[in-house]
């Protein structure tokens, strides 16, 4: 296990933020610089980067359909092979 599994999910200082303070709107003030210091850490792709994700996510998904509509032809196939009867009109 790595030491970051073991790291405290709140800040190192202990300046009495974070202690379940009654005060709604300090709790409120702290989660919002919370999650503007998050949002900081954000990379935003390049067009470029953008361009490459997206044909990747659709060649993707038409290979898994293409996948899954081939188990499907094959169980449908293996099905009818099972339990029709022959010479039956079907």
């Amino acid at each position: 296990m790595n030491s970051s599994q073991h790291a405290p999910s709140t800040p190192a200082s202990d300046d009495g933020r974070g202690t379940g303070s009654s005060n709604p709107f300090l709790a409120i003030g702290l989660f919002v610089r919370q999650v503007i210091a998050e949002l900081r850490k954000v990379v935003v792709p390049t067009r470029r980067e953008l361009i490459v994700y997206s044909i990747t996510v659709l060649a993707f998904v038409v290979v898994m359909i293409l996948f899954i509509f081939g188990l499907d032809f094959v169980s449908s196939w293996l099905s009818r092979i099972a339990f029709v009867v022959p010479d039956a009109g079907l």
